[in-house]
């Protein structure tokens, strides 16, 4: 019988959105076959929390999901501790979501010192730095389950992973969400969707959307395999990224009709340049799909 990688699955503050985002994964049972958890807050687990605080179980994988602060308290034990602990045991340790990854929302709670493992947006975390060494980020709220289990068997197998400034597993962070988007003809030539929902026009330009400047796969990697937001009609709400959640999601803000925010990697000048010879073209295509119901 094959060894199974142990999991422990400890949470700080969290909604636990990352949890049934990966009860999720349409492959889940086949997951359960290489990889046990001996803890998980929801799923069934050998392990009570009570033993995971007061004994040291052996373990491979630590995955934080949540916020963190150090007036955290687990069966009345610091989560700081517990996390130190472990880590002393485990071969990696995983931020599950954008909340363990950079703080969240949380940081707005009336707990102090709320942060990511190693980050506070993006701003390091001074306290788990000598645990840099052995963690992987996976931001997202939620986690799209397919990259925290990719990124498992990665570890499982020994497949090294090449990091991004965040830790984020380059393969599923080195793009945009923009990469992918099936929209993309219409942000070229600047044709705004008008309403949530519809098939067509992009909604950089007027309704918010952070798919240029937002590092992940979802364009790629689909959601159930099906869909993404910017599929769906919805704008990207850029939370895989640090200064996530943003006020005012759904506008864009402009200074004198421009964005304020221009694509990764594109200068203002060169922006400006590329909107004056899109305004010369009239795409009479483009236009019917959106405005003719």
């Amino acid at each position: 019988m094959k060894q199974k990688v142990k999991v422990l699955w400890i949470t700080g503050l969290a909604c636990n959105g990352n949890t049934h985002s990966f009860l999720n994964y349409p492959y889940l049972q086949q997951f359960l076959d290489d990889f046990e958890f001996i803890y998980h807050p929801i799923i069934d687990s050998q392990y009570s929390l009570k033993q995971i605080v007061n004994e040291t179980i052996s373990c491979d994988v630590l995955l934080i999901e949540g916020s963190l602060s150090p007036e955290i308290l687990k069966a009345d034990k610091k989560l700081d501790d517990i996390i130190f602990n472990y880590a002393k045991v485990v071969s990696k340790i995983i931020t599950v979501g954008t909340c363990s990854t950079f703080g969240g929302i949380f940081r707005q709670s009336e707990y102090e010192h709320v942060t990511g493992l190693h980050f506070d947006e993006k701003k390091e975390v001074k306290r788990f730095h000598t645990l840099k060494n052995k963690s992987v980020s996976i931001s997202g709220c939620p986690i799209h389950p397919e990259l925290l289990v990719n990124t498992l068997y990665s570890i499982k197998n020994e497949i090294s992973l090449k990091l991004d400034e965040y830790l984020r597993p380059k393969e599923y962070f080195a793009y945009t969400i923009h990469n992918g988007c099936t929209r993309n003809e219409y942000f070229e030539y600047k044709v705004d969707n008008h309403q949530f929902g519809k098939k067509e026009g992009c909604m950089f330009y007027d309704h918010g959307c952070q798919a240029p400047f937002t590092h992940g796969s979802c364009n790629k990697i689909l959601w159930n395999e099906v869909n993404s937001k910017t599929r769906a009609g919805q704008p990207c709400m850029g939370c895989t990224e640090p200064d996530f959640p943003k006020a005012n999601l759904y506008e864009t803000k402009k200074n004198m009709g421009i964005p304020a925010n221009l694509p990764l990697g594109v200068a203002k000048r060169t922006y400006l340049t590329l909107a004056g010879v899109t305004k010369a073209f009239t795409i009479n295509r483009l236009e019917k799909d959106i405005f003719d119901d």
